[in-house]
């Protein structure tokens, strides 16, 4: 087993030291205009900031995301990602599939109100304020709601009685390096 402070993930992936994970909320009247507003920002810095919006309706709490992060670097670090950007590697991770398309269907934005998940990396502090110049930032929304997350992963309530709802999370983005 390796210790994850032995892989030096984030040196060998060019990150410098920052992982953020914050919740906000909005309105998406237009999906292409908001990415475009993202890439604005991350290109007034720097090369290789991430930032990386997803529903977070979808998402298990902070530590699914960081370990979904980890598994991405770990995938690109390994040779064994399934996409070609690690943005998008998250995406697949944090939603436990194989295909783009899937991973988007469940994380991807969606036009109207929405609470979203943000996972910066190797971004500037302040891009934090950009970014609640666009949404509303409010990191109660990475909070699991067991309702959405049984519907968006197919969860039985026989298994949630007996695990967390985190782990289980946990489990199923693990499991894509068992599958592959």
């Amino acid at each position: 087993m390796e210790n994850i402070d032995d892989l030096n993930l984030f040196e060998d992936m060019g990150i410098d030291d920052t992982i953020e994970i914050a919740g906000f909320k909005g309105k998406i009247d237009d999906i292409h205009t908001i990415l475009e507003k993202i890439d604005s920002i991350k290109n007034n810095c720097c090369d290789g900031c991430v930032i990386q919006l997803m529903n977070a309706k979808a998402i298990a709490g902070k530590k699914h995301l960081l370990h979904s992060v980890i598994h991405a670097l770990l995938a690109f670090k390994r040779n064994t990602n399934l996409a070609n950007d690690l943005g998008i590697e998250i995406v697949l991770r944090a939603s436990a599939q194989r295909q783009i398309s899937k991973a988007l269907d469940i994380l991807g934005l969606k036009k109207g109100k929405m609470d979203i998940a943000i996972v910066l990396i190797n971004c500037p502090d302040y891009f934090l304020n950009d970014l609640a110049n666009i949404f509303t930032r409010d990191n109660g929304v990475l909070d699991p709601n067991l309702d959405d997350l049984k519907e968006f992963y197919g969860i039985s309530d026989k298994k949630l009685a007996i695990f967390d709802i985190e782990d289980i999370m946990i489990d199923k983005t693990s499991a894509l390096i068992i599958d592959l």
